[in-house]
């Protein structure tokens, strides 16, 4: 750890305004996440914010690729007679979306601690253990 590391803010993170609603549903499941962690502050919000945004966008994605598939077709030319001569297939633009905002969602949480390999680089500061005993002496 650096010593010299500016402290972070104690309290609660809550979720902005300007998050939508499903988005303010994730932000509030990271920040619980991440209090019981010992990790969460109040300096850490638009961080969350951007990984609750990213994180409703991955869902928004998916909900467009299972409605509409991975793929569609375009530029269907037909013969005179009505049949297809050629058509090009092309990748829908919610896969490149939702792949994007996964990586991104994905260096996002790994600042959190949020992955398992990430998890053992976070260092938490543990309250001092207390023997019960002590008042007994």
């Amino acid at each position: 750890m650096n010593p010299d590391a500016p402290a972070s803010i104690a309290g609660s993170p809550e979720a902005p305004e300007w998050l939508s609603a499903r988005a303010a549903e994730l932000f509030d499941q990271l920040a619980m996440i991440i209090a019981d962690m010992g990790i969460a502050s109040v300096s850490d919000v638009g961080m969350l914010a951007m990984a609750a945004s990213r994180l409703e966008e991955i869902e928004i994605c998916t909900a467009m690729i299972e409605d509409g598939g991975r793929t569609f077709v375009s530029g269907v030319k037909y013969d005179d007679e009505g049949r297809i001569v050629s058509q090009q297939i092309k990748g829908h633009p919610a896969v490149a979306q939702r792949s994007e905002a996964m990586r991104h969602a994905q260096s996002l949480l790994v600042e959190f601690g949020l992955s398992p390999a990430a998890r053992s680089k976070v260092s938490v500061s543990k309250p001092d253990e207390k023997n019960p005993f002590a008042a007994l002496g």
